[in-house]
Formats: C-alpha cells, sequence, structure tokens
C-alpha cells in the first residue's frame, strides 16, 4: 500500500502505525488525478480502492426520506480520478441498497466504457469468518479481464458468533476500564437505563421491558418502528452490525449477552475483526469514546478487507503469469 486519503485527522496515527504506510489529510472530492499519480511507483501495477460515504445510501436513508446529500456525488468524483489514474484495477464498498440507484449503474456503465470487466456482487461477512451480521456491496474492476472473488470461508453452521469473538474478555461493570487493556471499556449508564439493560433479553429489545421503564417515544404510534435498539446480543450468533454508536446501549442490540452494559471499545474492534494488536491511538489517555467509535463503526471490516485485497492478488497472479 502506497498511501491512504482521509479527511479525519484521527485516522493519521492508526493508518501509519499500522500499515507502515503514508496518510494524506485531504478531502477526496478536492484531490485531483494527477496527486494520485504522483504516489505511484513509476512502474508499478496501480491499483485504486475507494468508498464513498455510505449513509446517503442506507436503508434508514431511504426509509425517512435522506437520500439528499451531498455525498452522493462522492462516487462521480471516484469516477472521475478513475478515469483520470487509469489504474489496472479498481475496487469499491458500499451499503448493497447502493445498487439500486442509478448514480452506481452510470459508475458501472463508465467503468466499462473505458474498457475495464465490472464484476459486484452483495458480500455477507459472516461467509468470510466475520463474527457480524452485516452485507457489503463489493466492486471490482480491471483491465486484464474479471476479478474473482474468493470462495466463502466458513458455512453457516462454522460462522463465529459473538461469543467466539468475544466471550473470553475479561467482566465489565458499567463505566468500568481493564486495567490491562484501556480499549475494553464501558460507558456508563443512567439509573433508569440500568434497570432497562438489566430487563432486556438477548436477541430482544426494548419491547420485553415492564410498561413503566418504556420510553415516550417508543410508546409513540412512530417509535413503535424501532425494535432494533435497546437489546442485547445473542451469545451463540454473530452480532448486529457494528455502528460508530456500538459503545451507546440505546443506540442498537449493543447491550452485552450476559454482562449489564453495552459492549466495549475492544469488544466492537474485534466484531469489526480488528487483531487485538491494533494500534488506534498512542497513548491510553488518548482513548476517546467518540472518536474511537467513529473509527471503527466506520471501517472495513479489517477480514472482508483482507478478502478483497486477496482476490485481487490472485487476479494479478494469474492474468500476470
Amino acid at each position: 500500500m502506497v498511501a491512504g486519503i482521509d479527511l479525519d485527522p484521527a485516522c493519521r496515527f492508526p493508518f501509519e502505525a499500522n500499515n507502515s504506510s503514508r496518510f494524506i489529510l485531504a478531502d477526496v472530492a478536492d484531490v485531483t488525478s494527477n496527486e494520485l499519480l504522483a504516489c505511484y511507483p513509476k512502474v508499478a501495477t496501480k491499483v485504486l480502492v475507494g468508498c464513498a460515504p455510505c449513509q446517503p445510501f442506507s436503508r434508514y436513508a431511504r426509509r425517512h426520506g435522506r437520500q439528499a446529500d451531498q455525498k452522493w456525488g462522492m462516487l462521480d468524483k471516484f469516477a472521475n480520478l478513475v478515469e483520470g489514474v487509469r489504474p489496472d484495477v479498481v475496487s469499491m464498498e458500499n451499503v448493497p441498497e447502493l445498487e439500486r440507484d442509478d448514480i452506481f449503474h452510470n459508475f458501472v456503465d463508465a467503468l466499462r466504457s473505458w474498457e475495464y470487466e465490472v464484476t459486484f456482487s452483495s458480500v455477507y461477512c459472516p461467509d468470510y469468518g466475520i463474527p457480524q451480521h452485516r452485507t457489503r456491496l463489493v466492486l471490482f474492476a480491471s483491465l486484464a479481464g474479471e476479478v474473482v472473488f474468493i470462495p466463502p470461508t466458513h458455512r453457516p453452521e462454522k460462522y463465529r458468533t459473538v461469543q467466539d469473538a468475544i466471550g473470553k474478555l475479561r467482566p465489565l461493570t458499567v463505566g468500568e476500564v481493564d486495567a490491562k487493556d484501556p480499549l475494553h471499556r464501558a460507558c456508563k449508564l443512567s439509573e433508569l437505563n440500568l434497570k432497562r439493560m438489566k430487563a432486556s433479553k438477548p436477541g430482544g429489545c426494548w419491547r420485553d421491558w415492564p410498561e413503566y421503564l418504556v420510553a415516550e417515544c417508543h410508546r409513540a404510534e412512530s417509535g413503535k418502528t424501532y425494535p432494533s435498539v435497546y437489546g442485547r446480543m445473542e451469545w451463540q450468533k454473530p452480532s448486529p452490525t457494528i455502528t460508530t454508536q456500538f459503545f451507546g446501549y440505546g443506540n442498537g442490540r449493543f447491550g452485552h449477552p450476559s454482562q449489564d452494559r453495552a459492549i466495549s471499545l475492544r469488544e466492537g474492534s474485534i466484531l469489526q475483526s480488528f487483531p487485538k494488536s491494533y494500534r488506534f491511538c498512542r497513548n491510553a489517555d488518548e482513548v476517546s469514546f467518540s472518536v474511537l467509535g467513529r473509527m471503527i463503526g466506520n471501517a472495513v471490516p479489517v477480514r472482508l478487507g483482507e478478502v478483497i485485497g486477496r482476490s485481487i492478488l490472485k487476479h494479478l497472479a494469474d492474468t500476470n503469469g
């Protein structure tokens, strides 16, 4: 990897520390093709991987009419960079809902007009050993022919579960930090939410609570369509999709399966398939729920990134002899 580009300055340290690669702090919307070309060695197979922000294309955005977003234009910007750089291989990933939009098919048509062989498919993360119910749309485009996604490594009966992933971590109480692992820390809970937590069932939600614990917003007709908040994970299944707010009990089904707390930063990172050796910040006093939650939740699951990379490497080996 020669370089990575992101507009979040908090990403600099983990990117450089874990990849031994150059980090460029910039908005991709402002990056030119010539600037990207300057990153590659003069003689090299050029691979360009990008991801437009997924929020505008998500199921939530569609449901609530929030699709009109300037971030939609990032896919067009990525297409412009591909046209200017002419990399040998292109890849991108996003939410599966993107496939329904004209903007995605316009992107595919543009790639094909530039003589790329394009393939795309929805990838279910547990099929590749990621302990998380998450499906992503993955696209490959190559000037040398079709890139084939490597076969699944796990069958449904062998999917990695929450217990497989985090079952051996030290138990925590609400607001506690593991003295040996500063990322293994749990958010505090109000007295009311602690009562709600204790009333929650694995795989359940706020509908399991006694009536006096149910929030007013969920009593309203509009609130009854949010069954996946205030719930616990289940030990014997993959986790729900990890979001940027996974450390907060009320932000999804992010309650620990058996301990009365939300999952810790460390547990969220493991469910996103980050290795425990991954360095997110220099010092323990730099650990922040909001900053690390954003980085962990916004990340492509590390194992999925590895599988994408291995698929590209196999393609290059097959086509280059």
